[in-house]
């Protein structure tokens, strides 16, 4: 069972179970009744349905048989090929499906002591950070004709599949809740891992060997690190999901990968194949059909120059019902998108490829107060710059149209049917009851007819974490902000912000996700309190209205903020934001705007002034036929001190150094200290003298060094303000 493992409903598995065997009477879960709720929301229940146990559909019932396969789900009359893909990618490493079905000996049947039988079973899915314990009882849904009605195994007494998908239905709701989704979820509830959806350039890949050999080594590394990876094929705009193509492959629909290979050819499939090496993927459709009919498809020319031994030696093996084999080429020709769900590894010998993980939960909240005037941010009608949009997310899974109706009213605003639900004007508090907090003030204006929308305005409070997106300048730094440091030469890292899931939400017309992203500024290498104006922008992520986006960035030397944010300001709810990296880095929120005051605030100034001192580079540092010092800065203001990086061997170092300090005498000189690096003691080369005024803004300085064994000079650009929330 996994460590810190939340009870969904406060229902305890194992007290539950030990109440039911005292009693001598099977469980009967109050949460997730055999109703027409636990089915569905919109529509009503087919004619004849039934709930019945195991034990009334076969006469000796088992929760694996034979073991756990993919062979083992077939996905039934539900929209949910894209949580069937991804169960199917769990099914085939046990050390993942085994966090999935805890106690998995215990749970199964025992036909020596059907006393010990309860009608109780519990999973287990990663939910915002944490496992959630989701406990069911055995009742399932089952159709006219007596078989299972939705996620069912090829074996009729087997039913870890069916249990296992009514615990993720009572986890969102309702089985109608998990009809249209994405693959990333489901993987990430299934494995806690951080799911990479990517898009695949079809025409550079058909054009260039090159790209399609680096595409396919980066998913044989992730593949036999346990990576999970699911693709579709994206359809056009306007064409039907699920439309077949002349191949058999399925529009919209999820495939799991579950092989990569790269063979050596022998001289007859090399007259066959043209190539003494060929590229593989094995795919598995969850309907358990084999769709392909292309190239080494069921009964193609290919196999009849393989034998049985061959294709084993090989590794092109078949192992479960809707598993095919195709050529890279051709899978980079027909399928657009890919979902990667790389798995956190844990070791204590960390090894410098894998990745380490740090995260921390936040939330975008309103405060109620009474704010400026300047802070007026138009909601409804503000629209996004032209450097950033946000994107609806692409249909790689099934989705039926009420899925896409719910991601679109994020676009679009209320229907014209939700604002006539709402009398006396609650149109216009809807979006705000839907984030759980009440406008602080709302002005009305009737557009000119034709408009149809009403303009309307909101005052926000500087302590709301719901700024919105950096479109909106004035409110943008309100958001939470999360500070971490990159050290060495830099490092590559990968960054997922993933908001609460509201699937939950879908019965009260509330499950749409909100469009979310995040900024990466770099600031100064001093910074512990709230970044105030917006600074150097050293990534970004796309909007996209999914439960996560990420973004895998490399990123230099220095101090950075995430600034996770909603499109629209005002919008509110939970989230989590993991980091990943090869090194140590410490990932923490900042909630202080300014620094504390002083113990000793009755005996020294107040804070009066800010300074920021960008040292951007030093020369005059290199002679003639010697080999320039190691040269380090130091900058010194009042009591506080930065230390530069060590620049090795150039005679014009670039220092591009950052810092920001908080100063109670504004007169007293600014100190930039140059130093050589030395085996033993440090020499010093000289020092630079600077003030500021008393505001001033992005102010560039060429200063002499004095006092010193050289006679270099720096390069620096200075910003100071009297009011210390201005840098």
């Amino acid at each position: 069972m996994p460590d810190k493992v939340r009870k969904f409903q406060g229902q305890c598995y194992h007290k539950l179970k030990k109440a039911c065997l005292k009693r001598g009477a099977l469980f009967q879960d109050p949460y997730f009744p055999p109703s027409a709720e636990s089915l569905f929301y919109k529509r009503a229940p087919p004619q004849g349905l039934t709930w019945k146990r195991p034990k009334e559909l076969c006469k000796s019932p088992r929760l694996f048989v034979d073991g756990i396969s993919t062979r083992d789900l077939h996905q039934g009359s539900l929209g949910n090929c894209w949580m069937v893909a991804a169960t199917s990618c769990l099914a085939s490493e046990p050390s993942l499906w085994k966090k999935v079905i805890p106690d998995h000996v215990e749970q199964e049947w025992n036909p020596k002591r059907p006393d010990l039988y309860a009608g109780i079973f519990h999973f287990c899915f990663w939910r915002l950070g944490q496992w959630t314990d989701v406990v069911v009882d055995d009742r399932l849904p089952v159709s006219q004709d007596g078989t299972l009605l939705f996620c069912r195994s090829a074996t009729p007494w087997e039913f870890w599949s069916a249990l296992l998908e009514k615990a993720y239905a009572k986890l969102n709701g309702c089985y109608e809740a998990l009809e249209g989704g994405n693959t990333a979820e489901a993987l990430v509830d299934f494995t806690g891992g951080v799911s990479e959806p990517l898009s695949l350039d079809q025409k550079k890949l058909k054009q260039h060997a090159g790209q399609r050999r680096m595409l396919f080594q980066t998913l044989a590394y992730a593949h036999s690190h346990k990576a999970l990876i699911t693709c579709s094929i994206r359809p056009a705009e306007g064409e039907l999901v699920e439309s077949v193509l002349d191949c058999g492959l399925i529009k919209g629909h999820a495939y799991g990968v579950t092989a990569i290979r790269k063979l050596r050819m022998s001289d007859n499939l090399q007259v066959t194949c043209g190539t003494p090496h060929i590229f593989m993927v094995r795919m598995r459709n969850p309907w358990g059909t084999t769709d392909w009919t292309g190239a080494w498809s069921v009964g193609s020319p290919q196999w009849q120059h393989l034998g049985r031994k061959d294709r084993e030696k090989m590794g092109l093996i078949v192992r479960d019902v809707g598993e095919f084999w195709m050529e890279f080429e051709d899978f980079c020709h027909y399928f657009t998108d890919m979902v990667v769900c790389r798995l956190p590894e844990k070791s204590h010998l960390w090894d410098k490829t894998h990745w380490r993980e740090v995260r921390c939960l936040g939330a975008w909240t309103y405060v109620p107060g009474v704010p400026p005037s300047s802070a007026h941010v138009p909601i409804k009608t503000q629209k996004p710059s032209i450097g950033l949009q946000w994107s609806k997310q692409m249909p790689t899974q099934r989705r039926d149209q009420n899925e896409q109706k719910l991601s679109q009213k994020l676009k679009e605003g209320p229907t014209q049917g939700e604002k006539n639900r709402k009398k006396e004007n609650q149109e216009v508090m809807e979006r705000s009851l839907r984030g759980g907090h009440r406008p602080l003030k709302e002005e009305c204006v009737e557009k000119p007819e034709g408009v149809g929308k009403r303009k309307w305005e909101r005052q926000m409070d500087k302590r709301s974490r719901c700024g919105g997106c950096i479109n909106h300048r004035d409110t943008f730094l309100y958001n939470p902000q999360f500070m971490f440091e990159i050290g060495g030469d830099g490092d590559e890292v990968l960054i997922c912000l993933q908001q609460e899931d509201r699937r939950m939400k879908r019965r009260e017309g509330r499950g749409e996700n909100l469009p979310i992203g995040f900024e990466v500024l770099r600031v100064e290498v001093n910074r512990v309190w709230r970044v105030q104006c917006l600074c150097e922008q050293a990534a970004s992520s796309v909007y996209m209205d999914s439960r996560s986006v990420t973004l895998r960035v490399t990123l230099g030397p220095g101090r950075y903020v995430i600034i996770p944010t909603t499109f629209q300001p005002g919008d509110t709810g939970q989230f989590l934001l993991r980091f990943f990296s090869h090194s140590h880095v410490y990932l923490r929120e900042l909630k202080r705007e300014l620094p504390a005051p002083s113990l000793w605030h009755c005996c020294v100034p107040e804070l009066s002034a800010v300074t920021t001192v960008h040292l951007l580079r030093a020369s005059g540092f290199s002679k003639p036929k010697q080999t320039a010092p190691d040269v380090y800065a130091i900058i010194r203001c009042e009591e506080d001190s930065v230390r530069t990086r060590i620049s090795q061997k150039d005679g014009t170092p670039e220092m591009n150094t950052k810092a920001i300090f908080y100063r109670r005498n504004p007169k007293s000189q600014i100190s930039i200290e140059l130093w050589k690096k030395g085996l033993l003691l440090d020499s010093f080369l000289g020092a630079a003298q600077l003030q500021t005024r008393g505001d001033e803004r992005g102010r560039n300085r060429v200063i002499d060094l004095q006092g010193g064994q050289s006679r270099g000079c720096v390069f620096v650009e200075t910003s100071s303000s009297q009011c210390l929330t201005d840098l």
